[in-house]
């Protein structure tokens, strides 16, 4: 089944969410079900600290549970909507340094959920092209298939960022 919000060669992930590295969690608001249907992606309780970057009403979570929403397209980023990722993926380590459990999503969980949790990775001490193997081995092979988030990993964020406000 395809979305609009994806090019159809690209297919909906078959869990909502997947455990990166214990505690850090990547996924998105929509899944392929056992049915093989599409379903929607609902977070509760489930996680201590939800970080998302494209919202959709509905879709948790719940009340009391610390949510910051960052919404950034899947594409090209300026320099403040870098910064904001940046803040995001500390903001994620420093949970996981208190022991509590994140989970960072968009829409299917590939992108810019990865961009997230990569940088996180790499905050963390892993190499960018070590962060993007892991992510893809545990969340999907289409995880992080944007070639320009990639490009800002490999580059470094805050170099990245630099570079956009200069033409920006």
């Amino acid at each position: 089944m395809r979305t609009r919000r994806n090019p159809p060669d690209v297919p909906a992930p078959d869990s909502p969410w997947s455990e990166i590295v214990p505690g850090l969690w990547m996924g998105g608001h929509e899944f392929t079900g056992l049915s093989g249907q599409l379903e929607f992606a609902v977070v509760r309780d489930q996680f201590d600290l939800v970080q998302t970057l494209l919202r959709l009403p509905g879709h948790g979570p719940d009340p009391g549970v610390e949510h910051h929403v960052w919404p950034i397209p899947d594409g090209p980023l300026d320099g403040t909507q870098l910064a904001g990722v940046i803040r995001l993926a500390q903001a994620a380590c420093e949970s996981l340094d208190g022991g509590r459990r994140v989970l960072v999503r968009c829409y299917h969980g590939y992108n810019r959920s990865g961009l997230v949790v990569a940088h996180a990775l790499v905050r963390l001490g892993q190499p960018a092209d070590e962060a993007i193997r892991l992510i893809r081995s545990r969340r999907s092979p289409w995880a992080l298939h944007n070639e320009l988030f990639v490009e800002y990993l490999r580059a470094g964020l805050p170099t990245a960022r630099l570079l956009e406000e200069l033409t920006e």
